[in-house]
């Protein structure tokens, strides 16, 4: 195996963060594999609320740490924030029931329903794993895989404390921060950040892939954990194609070659002091101990295993989708999926192929990660850019709240008050109060949001589903009130899209999604499989074995999960600007050989 920099002498914290997509899983999971079978007793860790390590590695893992059979050594802890929360919840209200009335109890239930809550809820496991030695002291090391880059930064700049927000159940909270013990977190919260900025302790590991956006990313990423302390960090760039050989005659190869290489030779200056690791494209997916044993080992450029019988590909163009939807001339258009697998470009060429049609849209972002205005590379009359940015969300949410609810207060009233808006809650509300905002503009044109990664958007979700039910109790039977929550439902006002690619992760996420949606009552509109290599028709061996892999979950998507759908290609050149994005709707794809 290939040593890789950031595995020379590795600390007892590995901590992966990086863009959605790029491979911080199968990163974790193959330094958790060669750790432990280098003898070390290891825990592998996920944060994300997506996680899929048990998928990786074949077993059913949740919130219990779970010995890995096949790897001797090696353990795995997926962080559930549903069942974070519910523990969370009740040693809040465990104490006070039968004490108070069950009704004040309830309101209590209420409060801490809220997505608020379940972040909450995780970070305090996560800490608890940095910081208390007795639930991690039969490991060597621990393997943080963490949620994509935003999210991340935005835990770990959590406060250490935070109180009760408007605790009598009215107005704007959604959330009930803890009722005891503030001291207690504050210390635990300082302590864990005191182990990720100690280099003896923790190693931050920068993953990307070979883009400009991904490596703008982890450029951003630096900057943000140097000014939290954490300045021992390494970059690993994931999935780089090999060169070509000669003879090969593939344009497609080629042209993604030359274009990795560029990227990588303009790598961002305040990067250049860091160690960096490459890792080659594979032609299998990283599921399994096999696959992972080779994540690390070059990729050889002779590969013939690719299928002797020719499989096909029948799908239609995302133009068919643009062209079903431009029927009505407004609505709200939901991009979601796992992250990396380009919401963020999909989202934009919905929005300019609707605009080219004459129609007024609003193209916009949950996700502290996205740069909408970067994709587009232009402009066009008729389509406006915006993007919910939790930071100024949460600082205009504050402002307005001082100048109104603070106003008459004393100078200890407000500091208190300033207090309570430090609250991380203040940021869900701020965020869904943003959100409500342009579920309403799709009443008169359509709004294309592009989501944050699966996980959070489920708490988005979550958050509206909360509202949604305070409003219902508070009103009572007698009146009724379209809440954000029945716009999302009803699939006249609401069209749902699930972006994915043809790979086995990124499906299965999907899939769960979904069911999560339809738990709901939100029904998923299409399905789009996207940067497809099969209906890019690759010639060279390694991206025809990929494309091969394609057709079964390709067919699963479309006979099994997908209401409709669509195939985007990959494109030889990066997706950034009017021109590329209308060549993903330029194109209509039929019968595609792929072996």
């Amino acid at each position: 195996m290939t040593t890789m920099k950031f595995l020379d002498n590795p600390p007892r914290h590995l901590f992966f963060t990086g863009k959605g997509g790029v491979g911080k899983t199968s990163i974790a999971c193959a330094t958790a594999t060669a750790l432990a079978r280098g003898g070390k007793r290891v825990l592998l860790v996920s944060t994300d609320p997506a996680s899929n390590v048990g998928q990786v590695f074949g077993v059913t893992i949740g919130n219990t740490i779970t010995e890995i059979p096949q790897v001797p050594g090696l353990s795995a802890l997926e962080i559930d924030p549903e069942q974070a929360a519910q523990a969370y919840r009740e040693r809040i209200m465990g104490p006070v029931r039968g004490i108070l009335p069950d009704a004040d109890v309830h309101a209590i239930g209420e409060q801490l329903s809220g997505a608020c809550t379940t972040e909450i809820a995780s970070f305090n496991e996560f800490t608890d794993l940095l910081t208390d030695s007795r639930l991690t002291i039969d490991h060597d090391h621990i393997i943080f895989d963490t949620a994509p880059t935003g999210h991340t930064i935005r835990l770990l700049q959590l406060p250490g404390s935070w109180t009760d927000f408007l605790n009598d159940g009215k107005g704007d909270a959604s959330c009930l921060g803890p009722l005891s013990g503030l001291e207690k977190q504050r210390a635990a919260y300082a302590a864990a950040v005191d182990s990720l900025a100690d280099p003896a302790r923790t190693r931050m590991v920068l993953v990307a892939r070979a883009q400009t956006s991904s490596i703008n990313e982890i450029a951003r990423t630096h900057a943000e954990l140097a000014s939290l302390g954490m300045v021992q960090q390494h970059v690993v760039i994931n999935g780089i194609l090999p060169k070509p050989k000669l003879g090969d005659d593939d344009e497609l190869s080629e042209a993604i070659y030359r274009r990795e290489q560029q990227v990588i030779a303009n790598f961002p200056r305040e990067l250049e002091s860091l160690p960096v690791d490459e890792i080659d494209l594979k032609a299998t997916n990283m599921i399994g101990i096999e696959a992972l044993a080779d994540l690390f080992i070059p990729q050889e450029h002779q590969i013939t295993a690719v299928p002797s019988t020719p499989t096909h590909l029948d799908a239609t163009g995302l133009a068919e989708l643009v062209d079903e939807l431009a029927v009505a001339d407004h609505g709200l258009i939901m991009l979601m999926g796992k992250g990396g697998v380009g919401k963020t470009t999909i989202a934009a060429a919905v929005a300019v192929a609707l605009a080219d049609r004459g129609l007024d849209v609003h193209l916009t972002s949950t996700d502290p990660a996205a740069h909408l205005t970067e994709t587009l590379a232009g402009n066009l009359d008729n389509l406006r850019v915006s993007r919910i940015d939790p930071v100024v969300e949460t600082q205009r949410y504050r402002d307005h709240i001082l100048s109104t609810k603070g106003v008459d207060l004393d100078q200890q009233g407000r500091a208190m008050l300033e207090e309570d808006l430090r609250s991380p809650c203040t940021e869900e509300i701020a965020v869904f109060q943003a959100f409500s905002k342009v579920i309403r503009e799709a009443r008169t044109k359509f709004v294309v949001v592009d989501t944050a990664p699966t996980g959070h958007t489920l708490l988005l979700l979550d958050a509206t589903g909360s509202f949604d039910r305070e409003v219902k109790r508070q009103i009572g039977s007698g009146m009724t009130i379209a809440t954000p929550l029945m716009r999302l439902q009803d699939p006249e006002q609401t069209k749902v899209i699930l972006v994915t690619m043809a790979e086995t992760t990124p499906v299965l996420e999907a899939v769960s999604l979904q069911t999560d949606l339809k738990r709901a009552g939100i029904i998923p509109w299409a399905w789009i499989i996207n940067n497809s290599i099969a209906a890019a028709d690759p010639r060279t061996p390694l991206l025809r074995k990929r494309a091969a892999n394609e057709h079964a979950e390709v067919d699963k998507v479309r006979d099994l999960y997908a209401t409709r759908s669509a195939l985007v290609p990959l494109l030889t050149h990066e997706p950034v600007g009017l021109t590329a994005l209308r060549e993903l709707n330029a194109r209509t794809w039929g019968t595609v050989p792929v072996g």
